[in-house]
């Protein structure tokens, strides 16, 4: 919606490509219809007309026009977002490809280097076990506002904090969702149902659902670079987040200290014993956690009377005790005894990598005091653990 800035680049991007794998692009170009009798909305309709037309003089690749944006054409109701511009794209692209094919999501406003979509072809030749890829990403940063890019790069530390911290305990669920950064096979969207169409976190179930069937993986030797720009489309994202962070207002993007996730470490580590029934429970926070938020009296003696064996109650329990569930206990414990975010990213920093730490950061050091600098000097710290982290994530 509204991308006739960003979407002329990405689609340079795509034109450099440096493949031997043909491929084709579909665009979905999207509005709510009511947009067309509003006038204060109806400039981002002309504006979507104005990319159409250049989309359909576009000579430079096999595009795919989904055209939900003039009139009569747009959203009606509540149908509308970016959740029901993927389901229409994959929709059209299920139609009309084979199983063995490749998608690989963008965004309109993201960039990749001309070795990126051979790098994800090989990937996908190299496992032939991996459904679904969860790729690596890196925001540019922008130069022409501070203010922007202090909360891109903010937001960004949230994103590799939270991802670190589920990574080091060997979570299932460590990966980072975003849109603009997934690929799948063909066969595997089909066989999970397609994606569910939500006005945002859309792109979270989605790579939910695929860690849950199995065959995930998390590295890929090109990455994506997504822009970081302010935007209030989806209730939350990385659009929303920059929007909050401008205004001070981080509470719903803490820097989670690495002891809220000691108690799910826990609970995977007494797996086994929970399987013979020699642990309680009541012993462990997220095991109760997940106890009280299932409304039963013992879930575990269910899934326990309802598998052949312990690998079977394993993966059962991942299918219960999953990534929003993961968030959610993490967010409870957060608010038991919040910690502040340099102090959290500091003890985190020196616990995952001691040696690393720049002696300059300190826990007494906000990020209101760190130069641009500094932030991304953490940043690029964090991206590569990451990195070698996504590296040795089992393909299930």
């Amino acid at each position: 919606m509204d991308e006739l800035d960003y979407l002329p680049a990405t689609l340079d991007a795509l034109t450099k490509q440096e493949t031997f794998s043909p491929f084709e692009v579909y665009v979905c170009v999207n509005q709510p219809d009511r947009y067309w009798s509003d006038p204060a909305l109806l400039l981002i309709c002309q504006r979507n007309q104005q990319l159409i037309a250049y989309l359909k003089n576009y000579n430079f690749l096999t595009l795919h026009i989904l055209d939900y944006s003039s009139l009569g054409l747009g959203w009606k109701g509540k149908q509308q977002g970016v959740g029901f511009a993927r389901k229409a794209l994959f929709d059209r692209i299920l139609s009309e490809s084979d199983s063995d094919d490749i998608i690989v999501s963008l965004d309109a406003d993201t960039l990749v280097g001309s070795h990126y979509l051979e790098s994800v072809v090989e990937n996908f030749a190299t496992h032939p076990r991996m459904n679904a890829l969860a790729v690596p990403y890196f925001h540019p940063l922008q130069q022409d506002d501070e203010t922007r890019v202090r909360a891109m790069l903010r937001y960004e530390l949230y994103m590799r904090n939270y991802a670190i911290n589920l990574l080091k305990i060997n979570s299932p669920y460590g990966f980072t969702a975003l849109g603009s950064a997934i690929a799948m096979r063909v066969s595997a969207l089909r066989k999970i149902g397609n994606i569910t169409p939500l006005q945002s976190g859309e792109d979270f179930y989605l790579v939910q659902k695929f860690c849950k069937m199995g065959g995930l993986s998390l590295f890929n030797r090109e990455y994506v670079r997504p822009a970081g720009r302010y935007s209030d489309r989806v209730p939350f994202g990385t659009g929303p987040a920059m929007r909050a962070g401008v205004r001070g207002t981080w509470e719903s993007y803490p820097l989670y200290p690495h002891s809220c996730f000691v108690p799910i470490r826990e609970a995977y580590q007494h797996l086994e014993d929970l399987y013979d029934g020699n642990f309680s429970p009541k012993d462990n926070e997220f095991l109760s956690f997940l106890q009280k938020d299932n409304h039963q009296e013992d879930i575990w003696y269910t899934i326990r009377n309802n598998v052949s064996d312990f690998p079977h109650f394993k993966k059962a329990f991942h299918q219960k005790a999953d990534g929003l569930r993961i968030l959610q206990f993490v967010r409870a414990k957060f608010k038991q005894n919040s910690v502040e975010e340099s102090v959290a990213l500091y003890q985190n920093m020196t616990k995952w990598m001691s040696q690393r730490v720049p002696r300059w950061f300190t826990p007494e050091m906000s990020f209101q005091q760190m130069s641009i600098q500094q932030m991304d000097s953490l940043r690029l710290l964090l991206f590569n653990e990451e990195q070698t982290l996504r590296k040795f994530y089992p393909i299930n």
